[in-house]
């Protein structure tokens, strides 16, 4: 077969097949190295591992001592344990009593309200639950009874957070307020004990980065603090009596800081992200804290013109010294990132065995539908991770290589064109029409390209699950496709009328290969945690309100129950005077399903022989993606029952005066008609471009228009259909068929 000159370099390098590493094979001499159209700064992607040391009688005792352990009876943590496994050894709700869970009381924390975006995943201590509402509030509930302990009122208004922490041995639950304030209250009274107002302001000497949005994680007088501004952060530590800082590592180095010249000289203006705002894990045996860092911000999320180099500690899981915070390793799973591609969740520790050797291992990702499974004393990787080439755009200074676990992705990586009228409905990996078709890591540039996994997922923010029992690792994930290009201002476009839906994904981590997977209606990359027990059961909440318990061997639906609102957060299992409870909190969120999702405070306990009954089913989200605007009948438009291509909609419902290609350029994006309407869509004739209404999927009608030309379509069967323009994907419709 014959090789690209970039692969033959490539393959000479030891990248096929071998980890690259770039600076030792020319990729650092601009004057004529491997690469002579890109100049790398002096670091390969990752650094190189030590060297293996000889076989021995395997690792100590103390060494494999699991950080893990599961609760007996609470769920401490969001996470449930350092390691954030997700799993519970509680196993009293089996597989034959799941059936028979009922609701053990219902408790709606703010009254009713059915507003606002709730992240926050409930905590366990002493069986009382903790929970952030939308609102800004956190509650404490009595795990038994449901009733309201006490409730500490925000003074400071409404954010989004993640979940509190509890420091048992002190005392205090912890919160986060706007202001960039850090909240320590009484955990039996619900009082302030001190708030910690850091510096809001980059200018500030002492700014670590805006703790808004993000998560804690307490250990041994110790608070482990995230931050998400946007624009620069840190992952810190504070003194959980004080709230003082006591170590900082900044996601964006400094000038003089290791990593700093991986930005190829860019502006200052561009070194932005790269913040670590979710979960760390903690292994207080090997003295270790393990951060995720996200996607670079600076200008534009798609555009890498302006910052030459990997870009880190962007796109990195970072092992840190617990007290000190000291650098100890790092593995970057995007180079470069121009796509949103961050693998932001909280990384999940675990022991397996591999090749017959037992190995601690931290499981890492992924956005990009890959698990990155590293030794996490080290960071080596025991099942082989290769630099491979992906496709390359000069213009963006993209990377040339990025990293591919040998055993590949658990999820599809390239889109699939289908003929129109083809396809099966919601085919996760489907192209919308008129679009560029690409794959991940293909480098794009004006041109808006189509790519899945989108930078929704694969998995996302939502928390996974190990369970010790079946040594699986368990995901949500999403199949919402994104295309990128310097056009979309902010991480990509989920293009209008593509299907929204997802998956449940088990790994085996020791061998990095997919056990099973099953397929679900909604995408579950947001927030829908999985809860694994000790009874084999999975507990994951959907966008439509259902609370699911699936079989952990197979993924087969055992039991579900009404909640009233979408669930964006992880289920948990307690126990009370003897009794299993299962948890969850369905508040709702925006992602992906805009204001589509139902919302709502509802905080729901169940037991087995629980009376409380499901609630009233709310109204499911739009598993297509919308588009832009209000719907207007056909009937009532100054032009009846007809569409301008693209143009852009006045506020009259007339046609704008000028050809454009925004995602709302046409006119209505939105039309209701009755059935055996006809439609007349036309390209105005002041436009200069032939333009296009291609009906996806079905394929109902493709037609192809000059400037000043006009056709018809009769909808006879009610239903919603979609369709977009060939000069340009991005403008998009709907007529909706009564």
């Amino acid at each position: 077969m014959r090789l690209t000159s970039l692969a033959a370099t490539l393959l000479a390098c030891g990248a096929i097949g071998a980890p690259l590493l770039l600076s030792g094979c020319g990729g650092g001499d601009s004057g004529g190295g491997a690469f002579p159209w890109f100049s790398a700064p002096p670091l390969a992607p990752n650094p190189p591992a030590p060297p293996p040391a000889p076989p021995a009688a395997g690792p100590s005792a103390a060494e494999l001592a699991d950080c893990c352990t599961a609760g007996d009876r609470d769920f401490p943590k969001v996470g449930g344990n350092l390691g954030n496994q997700n799993y519970s050894s509680l196993a009293k709700i089996d597989k034959a009593r799941v059936g028979q869970l009922g609701g053990a009381w219902l408790n709606r924390i703010e009254g009713g309200t059915n507003t606002g975006n709730s992240q926050s995943t409930t905590v366990v201590v002493d069986g009382v639950i903790y929970i952030e509402s939308a609102l800004g509030n956190l509650i404490a509930v009595d795990g038994k009874t449901g009733v309201t302990k006490w409730k500490w009122t925000t003074p400071y208004g409404a954010i989004t957070r993640r979940g509190a922490a509890v420091a048992k041995d002190l005392g205090l639950v912890y919160t986060v307020a706007t202001g960039n304030r850090l909240v320590a209250l009484d955990t039996n009274t619900g009082k302030p004990v001190w708030i910690k107002q850091y510096p809001s302001s980059a200018t500030d000497a002492d700014y670590q980065g805006a703790v808004q949005k993000v998560a804690l994680v307490y250990h041994d007088k110790r608070l482990y603090v995230g931050t998400n501004d946007g624009n620069r952060g840190a992952a810190f530590s504070a003194d959980a009596a004080t709230g003082k800082v006591l170590s900082t590592f900044w996601g964006v180095p400094r000038v003089g800081e290791r990593g700093y010249d991986t930005w190829g000289g860019a502006p200052e203006s561009d070194r932005t992200g790269a913040t670590p705002w979710i979960h760390p894990a903690v292994d207080p045996e090997l003295g270790l804290v393990y951060w995720t860092f996200g996607n670079v911000r600076g200008g534009s999320s798609q555009n890498g013109s302006t910052r030459p180099g990997l870009n880190l500690f962007a796109n990195s899981i970072v092992a840190l010294d617990l007290k000190t915070g000291e650098y100890k390793w790092h593995f970057q799973s995007v180079h470069h990132d121009i796509w949103d591609m961050d693998n932001v969740m909280s990384p999940v520790l675990a022991n397996v065995r591999i090749a017959g050797q037992e190995r601690k291992v931290v499981i890492y990702g992924s956005k990009t539908g890959m698990y990155y499974i590293l030794d996490r004393k080290d960071g080596s990787a025991p099942l082989g991770i290769d630099e491979m080439p992906v496709k390359q755009d000069a213009r963006q200074a993209s990377w040339p290589t990025q990293p591919f676990p040998r055993q590949g992705a658990w999820t599809e990586t390239c889109i699939v064109d289908q003929p129109l009228g083809t396809a099966i409905p919601g085919d996760p990996n489907r192209a919308v029409p008129n679009y560029l078709k690409g794959c991940l890591y293909d480098a794009h540039w004006d041109v808006p390209l189509l790519s899945i996994p989108g930078h929704g997922g694969g998995a996302n923010w939502n928390h996974q699950s190990f369970s010790p029992r079946t040594g699986l690792v368990y995901t949500g994930m999403g199949y919402v496709s994104a295309a990128h290009s310097l056009t979309e201002s902010s991480n990509g476009l989920r293009p209008p009328g593509t299907y929204m839906t997802g998956a449940v994904v088990a790994v085996d981590p020791g061998t990095n290969l997919v056990k099973w997977k099953k397929p679900m209606p909604y995408s579950l990359a947001h927030g829908n945690g999985i809860l694994s027990t000790a009874a084999d059961l999975l507990f994951i909440g959907q966008p439509d309100g259902n609370l699911l318990a699936l079989d952990a061997g197979d993924g087969s639906e055992l039991w579900r129950f009404q909640t009233g609102a979408a669930i964006a957060a992880s289920p948990v299992a307690y126990e009370v005077d003897g009794e299993q409870y299962i948890a969850v909190y369905a508040g709702g969120t925006s992602i992906p399903y805009g204001d589509s999702a139902p919302r709502g405070d509802y905080l729901w306990a169940f037991k087995v022989g629980g009376t409380v009954a499901p609630a009233a089913t709310p109204k499911p989200p739009e598993v297509r993606r919308p588009v832009s605007g209000q719907a207007v009948e056909g009937a009532a438009l100054p032009t009846p029952n007809t569409v301008f291509l693209a143009r852009v909609q006045t506020a009259a419902n007339a046609p704008g005066a000028s050809e454009s290609t925004a995602v709302n350029a046409m006119t209505p994006t939105w039309m209701r008609v009755p059935a055996n309407t006809t439609v007349t869509f036309t390209n105005p004739a002041g436009n200069a471009n032939q333009h296009c209404a291609t009906q996806f999927f079905e394929g109902r009608f493709d037609f192809k228009l000059a400037p000043g030309q006009s056709a018809q379509h009769r909808f006879d069967t009610p239903g919603e259909y979609f369709y977009n323009d060939c000069h340009s994907a991005r403008p998009t419709g709907k007529i909706v068929v009564y």
